[in-house]
């Protein structure tokens, strides 16, 4: 992977702001044993560095907890509350890189995830989307990561008995991340 810019058509290493308008940040989560509840962080911003040897580019994020949007308003406010994400206390999620590397043909970013104040290493599967010029003078690339963590590891950690066996939630959550870049200029 150290000839990057030959495999990747559009390559090219810069500074990207994550555009919010068109990146999308969520997730799922097991509801009651049978079914997924799927949300979504409707704030978040964040800064991707490529470089020439793709393996030393880096990410910075920043996800407003407060931002969870499921669909469903009265269940919103009880994941703000301190049961769940605390975000009177906890506001922001924040996620740095600490390496890239090739698995493989797939690409794996590893990283540093901050929920609730605790900090948890994570791996995020890569996808390299494209990269190429938009209709308003600028260039963008795309990007999609997706990674599994375990709420309790977070400190959120309420336990939602069900009678009969089981939990409301589960303990697992896939995040998927679609993202779109601005290359920033000069």
């Amino acid at each position: 992977m150290s000839s990057t810019a030959v495999q990747i058509p559009g390559y090219v290493a810069g500074t990207w702001e994550i555009d919010p308008v068109h990146s999308d940040v969520s997730f799922s989560v097991r509801h009651m044993m049978v079914s997924k509840v799927r949300g979504r962080f409707t704030t978040f911003s964040g800064e991707i560095v490529t470089s020439e040897n793709i393996t030393d580019s880096t990410v910075n994020a920043t996800i407003a907890a407060d931002s969870i949007d499921t669909g469903q308003e009265q269940r919103d406010t009880h994941i703000r509350s301190n049961d769940f994400f605390d975000v009177e206390n906890h506001p922001q999620w924040t996620f740095r890189s600490t390496g890239a590397r090739a698995k493989g043909d797939d690409l794996v970013v590893d990283g540093e995830l901050t929920i609730k104040g605790v900090t948890r290493p994570v791996s995020l599967a890569l996808e390299l989307n494209g990269f190429g010029p938009d209709a308003y003078g600028g260039y963008r690339a795309g990007f999609s990561a997706s990674t599994t963590i375990d709420r309790n590891d977070f400190g959120v950690d309420i336990k939602l008995p069900m009678d009969g066996g089981g939990v409301v939630v589960g303990d697992k959550v896939q995040i998927n991340l679609e993202i779109e870049g601005v290359l920033r200029q000069g």
